[in-house]
Parts: structure tokens; sequence; C-alpha cells
């Protein structure tokens, strides 16, 4: 990005991630086609409700005077 240019969504340098674990693992992940990665799941995957007998989705429940509710989305591939 450049502070005189509109961003158009698109990443001209990509890299990598660092995830730090609860347990003080330490995951890499490396992406080297960014763009390309992103644009495949866009158009190769759905999102879509999971069974919400088999997991619970949209029950309200109670933690310590709080109300709250399950929901559930899954990614899924089309093909």
């Amino acid at each position: 990005m450049m502070p005189s240019k509109v961003w158009t969504g698109q990443y001209d340098a990509t890299g990598g991630y660092l995830i730090i674990k609860e347990n003080g693992d330490v995951l890499c992940y490396h992406i080297y086609n960014r763009n390309e990665f992103e644009n495949y799941l866009l158009h190769n995957t759905k999102l879509e409700t999971a069974s919400s007998s088999k997991h619970g989705f949209g029950e309200i429940y109670q933690e310590n005077e709080q109300l709250y509710f399950t929901l559930n989305l899954q990614i899924r591939f089309i093909k």
C-alpha cells in the first residue's frame, strides 16, 4: 500500500504467518501466492450452516448470568 494510491485489495508482497499456541508452540505458515490462493478459495468454496441437532446450533444457554447462543458455519469445497 502506498499513501498516495487507493488500495485495490491485491497484495504486492506476500509472506507468512506466525501463530503461537497456548502451550507456547510456534507454527509458521508461508504463502507464496496469497492473492491466487484467496481467489481459489473464494471461487471453490461455499458457506453453509451445520446440522442444528448435531451441533446445538441456535440454542440459547446461560453462563455467569449472561445469555449466549451458538452460531455454526461451515466452509465446504464446491467440487
